[in-house]
């Protein structure tokens, strides 16, 4: 491995990622490593944008929206495009809030029931 690149396995390894989700960012242009015949190779700028689509899928992100933040991330995103994808977030985090929500509901609401039925069999409630 050269110090400032990985070859395609160090970059499944490196990001925890399947060669077939590798190779589809690759086919969807989100990533575009430098190729020796078949070998390729990612450097620090392939490296950069695999950190910010997986943090982009975290939050919940569709690719294209992705693709958006990848052309803004590296400057050549219109002060339109800023403001795009400041809407999109806004719209993302009213989301994770919701799913945040429903999440802390059903948590409450399956606590409830294991200590009935706990409490029913006599038991504790841990």
């Amino acid at each position: 491995m050269s110090e400032n690149r990985l070859n395609f396995k160090e970059m499944c390894a490196t990001f925890d990622v399947t060669p077939r989700t590798l190779r589809y960012y690759e086919y969807i242009e989100l990533l575009q490593p430098d190729k020796e015949g078949r070998a390729r190779f990612y450097g620090p700028r392939e490296r950069a944008r695999m950190k910010l689509i997986l943090r982009g899928r975290k939050f919940g992100f569709a690719l294209e929206d992705i693709r958006q933040w990848l052309l803004i991330y590296e400057k050549e995103g219109t002060q339109a495009q800023r403001r795009a994808w400041i809407e999109l977030a806004d719209g993302q985090l009213v989301e994770l809030a919701e799913q945040k929500r429903q999440l802390e509901e059903a948590m409450t609401e399956l606590r409830k029931l294991r200590d009935e039925t706990a409490e029913a069999m006599g038991q504790t409630a841990d």
